[in-house]
């Protein structure tokens, strides 16, 4: 987990609290991670800033206390942000309430319906490059539906057509090349 050395104390209360619930933890992505049934409920995180509890399906939460957070461009989860272990010692009755929702959501089944990369808008800026450059409009189809999409994030996030167009001319080299929007080269 990034950060571990940091977030000792934190992770030792919510490891406490959570020990509480018929969940079974188990280390995936380096991280300690509670399953019901095999499948993710929630995750331990350590950020610079902050410690998180996550939440697989967060997004179906009820969140009364609006403590839950959208990181990214994640659909599904959602997590809850801490600044210390005093902080979920206080809270705990929330967590507590959070995270038996959490379990009651997985036991049912229930999923986030996420959107389809149909779904996203496609900026005009990126029409118009497609009218423009058929080589590149082939190439951005080409991408996994993924990569279209956090291209298409990425894209519609910006406020003015300008930073839309240089947005477009910057990542032009990636998607010639196949890659996703934060994707590195290959060495």
């Amino acid at each position: 987990m990034a950060y571990r050395e940091r977030w000792t104390k934190e992770i030792v209360e919510m490891r406490r609290l959570l020990a509480e619930f018929a969940m079974k933890e188990e280390c995936k992505w380096g991280k300690p991670t509670y399953t019901v049934n095999g499948n993710n409920v929630v995750i331990l995180q350590g950020f610079k800033e902050f410690f998180a509890l996550g939440f697989f399906q967060g997004a179906l939460l009820k969140d009364p206390k609006k403590l839950l957070v959208q990181l990214g461009q994640t659909q599904a989860g959602r997590v809850m942000k801490f600044a210390g272990a005093e902080e979920i010692i206080s809270k705990a009755a929330t967590i507590r309430a959070y995270v038996r929702e959490a379990m009651a959501i997985e036991k049912a089944g229930l999923r986030v319906e996420r959107k389809k990369t149909e779904d996203f808008p496609v900026p005009e800026e990126l029409k118009a490059k497609f009218q423009s450059d058929p080589r590149f409009k082939k190439a951005f189809l080409a991408l996994t539906p993924g990569r279209q999409r956090g291209y298409l994030y990425h894209l519609a996030a910006a406020k003015q057509g300008s930073t839309r167009v240089a947005r477009i001319e910057k990542a032009m080299p990636a998607i010639l090349a196949g890659r996703g929007f934060l994707e590195r080269p290959k060495r």
